[in-house]
């Protein structure tokens, strides 16, 4: 995903569809300088982490 895509999905109000390594998460920022995002599990809203923005997929 491109860095812009996942700051504007992470602004939106409207929960996107996105994926990282087939787990279904919610983009809580985005980091310009490291291009990373700050995301977590929606199943389980405890496992967050910090990922890199290019290995996130929109569906």
């Amino acid at each position: 995903m491109e860095k812009q895509r996942a700051k504007e999905i992470a602004a939106s109000p409207e929960m996107a569809n996105v994926t990282h390594n087939g787990t279904h998460i919610y983009i809580q920022h985005v980091d310009d300088e490291k291009d990373t995002a700050r995301i977590c599990d929606l199943h389980n809203r405890e496992n967050e982490r910090e990922v890199s923005v290019d290995s996130l997929l929109e569906h």
